[in-house]
């Protein structure tokens, strides 16, 4: 992670959401994380990526779309306009705070987070500069995908070949700037060695690449 910068607790919206917010000097964007079913903020691949974007200047969020009781009951982890409702809140909540109001906006998301992160995008009146998809379902996105007009890259692991199905359906059905990344040797969880650092090296390019001048921030 860069070795100057700022992690935040925060409140997220009007339902008190838990996030961490990292923040680094003079940041070219927000990118908020979606996570997927079974798992909360803390998710520890969803945390590697999120340190490498801040690594590469980005702030990142990372807040628990449902609480504690909430997520104790699984359609609330399945609920895809559920999720994406939480997501626009706390898209709603960082144009608000005045220390990452005027960024755009990324968003990232895991499984079933990623439906609801395309959800969110097709839907918010807010501009969203991109978003990344690992090892999602944007499957679940379902009509909303052709709504979506951020650039959107799909990654997946080369041995997750239902996953990888869903994906290529998904991907056929956007109509925005759109690419599916496979990522050779890896699983649904990108646990083989060095699968995660590759995830986390094209999302940053990604964002970097789509972020309003995130390419023309000097190096901290």
């Amino acid at each position: 992670m860069a070795k100057d910068f700022k992690r935040s607790s925060v409140t997220v919206g009007r339902r008190r959401l838990d996030g961490d917010l990292f923040s680094p000097p003079r940041p070219a964007g927000l990118v908020i994380f979606a996570h997927g079913s079974g798992s909360s903020r803390f998710s520890p691949r969803n945390v590697f990526v999120a340190e490498s974007l801040v690594a590469r200047g980005f702030a990142t969020l990372l807040f628990d779309l449902l609480h504690p009781e909430e997520s104790e009951d699984r359609r609330n982890v399945f609920d895809i306009a559920l999720l994406a409702g939480r997501l626009q809140e706390a898209i709603g909540w960082a144009s608000r705070e005045s220390e990452i109001g005027d960024l755009r906006i990324g968003l990232f998301g895991a499984s079933t987070g990623a439906a609801a992160a395309l959800v969110a995008a097709a839907q918010e009146p807010l501009p969203i500069a991109a978003v990344v998809s690992r090892g999602g379902r944007p499957d679940l996105a379902g009509e909303s995908l052709p709504q979506v007009k951020s650039p959107t890259l799909l990654i997946v692991g080369g041995f997750d070949h239902e996953v990888l199905e869903l994906n290529q359906w998904a991907l056929r059905r956007l109509r925005c700037e759109a690419r599916l990344d496979v990522v050779p040797g890896a699983t649904h969880l990108f646990e083989e060695p060095g699968t995660l650092e590759h995830v986390a090296q094209i999302a940053g390019d990604w964002f970097v690449e789509h972020v309003p001048g995130a390419n023309e921030r000097p190096p901290a």
